[in-house]
């Protein structure tokens, strides 16, 4: 009898189960956790035939054209409902009421142009509405009336071009508000006031032109704010000073040509800031406040022609600087670096830099950044950099140094030295090359040997040789073949060279001279110097009109 009773129960429990598998309609998937997918052209209303114990309806790419006032009736256990991607353009003003224990309303992507003021009212435990993706272009203030425990709203991909003061008014449980794309050209000053539980608020790809001052003030808990891609043209100081717990801000592609100072202040959480495809002319000294967290700046197409010194000075949690794409930047300042212990990442391509600081190499701009992996120098001006200036990146992974107009003379020995011992650092070091002088003309940095460099010593020293504390005259000689001497060695060379010597070494009737000598041979890669001396005389030097020998001699 107990086997018998205990069986009959079984059964009984497993009876849902079974019938819900049996009765899920021809255009839709049906599971046992009460999810049920319909789709098809053919569906042009909900399906009376559900199992008992679907949760949540998703209807996408149906051909229904309204929900009527029965449509949702006698699905007592439906908690979310969502049709999509359908042909959706009417819904009765009663057509919640029989449902008002719905939690979630889907109804993006279909043909709605205006709704009834109130319809979602009768749903007074809604957690998240999506109309994005419709038409509407108006939405009336009592249109969320009632919704005291909404969280989500998505208002999204619509025409709205303006909103009442009041639309929020009570959706003081609101975390998620979605008002991008549409064309919104002002926000009253007091619309987001009492969202204070608000944590994103999107809106951006609009058409606002200004931001009222103090319309922030409420978000008190707002992690993400994104208004990128309007055309704000100012922006009112202090304007995000109550934003104390914002992590990401996003002020791109905008119109702004200056920014007020102090105006990222008071936001120590922030991690993400981007303020770059502005037209900004320029940056105030004090613009950012203290910012430990920091990790993203994104500064790029601006008209900025420098930046503060102490830009980064307060984000010492920086990893990632992306300044680059401003084509009017020339150059940087010696301390912009200082401050940035954890850069990882560094990005200064395609900028109008045609040098670096002096002081950047006495102070070495890098030194410090030693958790730096990636450095990107290309598509700028700069024609040749410090050998050392990499030294102190022990885990710099990846260099690029192309589109740069590298004039390979002596002062880029030090870098095409430390570029032929880091190729696997310098991800573009077949494309570094060489813009000048002509015979070096295509040639890439990386493949010019040390030894072809030493004649720059030949001529530092010699450099040094004739130089002098007296008071000298400079005396050009004329472009002549050596002498016998260098001819036994060398082909015949054209020397043009510039000697100091002292006025009482000068003959009084003689102020030209030809100067026939060989300062510097080369052969098979070695130096034969020969240095004018003052105590010897030289046999290959002549006057042009007396004649006199002169006391110099090669040694």
């Amino acid at each position: 009898m107990l086997y018998g009773t205990l069986w009959a129960i079984l059964v009984l429990f497993k009876l849902p189960h079974l019938t819900c598998n049996m009765r899920c309609p021809d255009s839709c998937l049906c599971n046992s956790n009460g999810n049920v997918d319909c789709v098809g052209d053919n569906i042009t209303d909900i399906p009376k035939q559900l199992p008992l114990q679907t949760y949540r309806l998703q209807l996408n790419e149906t051909n229904m054209h309204i929900l009527n006032e029965q449509s949702l009736a006698n699905r007592t256990l439906l908690l979310r409902f969502l049709l999509t991607h359908s042909q959706l353009h009417t819904i009765h003003p009663r057509a919640f009421h029989v449902a008002p224990q719905l939690k979630s309303v889907k109804l993006s992507c279909n043909n709605l142009s205006a709704l009834s003021a109130q319809v979602f009212s009768p749903l007074t435990t809604l957690q998240q509405l999506s109309l994005d993706g419709n038409q509407l272009k108006t939405i009336a203030p009592d249109m969320f009336e009632g919704l005291v425990w909404l969280q989500q709203l998505d208002l999204s991909s619509n025409s709205l071009s303006s909103l009442a003061s009041d639309v929020f008014d009570g959706l003081t449980n609101l975390t998620f508000l979605h008002l991008g794309m549409n064309s919104i050209k002002k926000f009253p000053p007091t619309i987001f006031h009492g969202l204070t539980n608000l944590r994103q608020l999107i809106i951006y790809y609009n058409k606002l032109e200004v931001l009222d001052a103090g319309m922030f003030d409420d978000l008190v808990n707002l992690v993400e704010l994104k208004i990128h891609f309007n055309k704000i043209t100012s922006l009112p100081p202090q304007v995000f000073w109550s934003l104390r717990n914002l992590e990401q801000l996003t002020l791109s592609s905008n119109q702004l040509q200056a920014i007020p100072e102090k105006s990222f202040y008071n936001m120590p959480k922030l991690s993400t800031l981007t303020i770059s495809n502005n037209p900004l002319l320029s940056l105030p000294d004090q613009l950012m406040g203290h910012m430990p967290d920091i990790i993203e700046l994104y500064l790029y197409y601006t008209n900025l022609t420098a930046v503060p010194g102490n830009l980064f000075a307060n984000m010492s949690g920086l990893q990632r600087i992306n300044l680059h794409f401003n084509n009017k930047l020339r150059e940087l300042p010696s301390d912009l670096f200082c401050c940035v212990p954890k850069l990882m990442k560094l990005s200064l391509k395609s900028n109008n830099l045609h040098y670096l600081h002096p002081q950047l190499f006495s102070n070495n701009i890098f030194l410090g950044l030693e958790h730096v992996l990636a450095i990107n120098l290309m598509n700028n001006h700069l024609k040749t950099l410090p050998g050392n200036i990499f030294l102190s990146n022990t885990v710099l992974g990846a260099l690029t140094l192309s589109g740069n107009p590298w004039n390979c003379v002596c002062s880029i020995r030090g870098i095409a030295k430390w570029i032929r011992d880091n190729e696997r650092v310098v991800r573009d070091r077949d494309r570094v090359i060489c813009d000048s002088p002509v015979n070096r003309l295509h040639q890439t940095v990386g493949s010019l040997s040390d030894e072809l460099f030493n004649v720059c010593d030949a001529t530092r020293i010699r450099s040094r040789y004739f130089s002098t504390q007296e008071p000298t005259t400079h005396i050009m000689s004329t472009s002549r073949q050596t002498s016998a001497l260098a001819s036994t060695t060398t082909p015949p060379t054209t020397i043009s060279t510039t000697i100091q010597l002292a006025p009482q070494q000068i003959p009084r009737y003689s102020q030209t001279w030809n100067l026939r000598f060989m300062g510097v041979i080369l052969r098979y890669g070695k130096i034969m110097k020969y240095l004018i001396s003052y105590n010897q005389v030289i046999q290959y030097v002549t006057l042009s009109q007396a004649k006199p020998i002169l006391p110099l001699v090669c040694s």
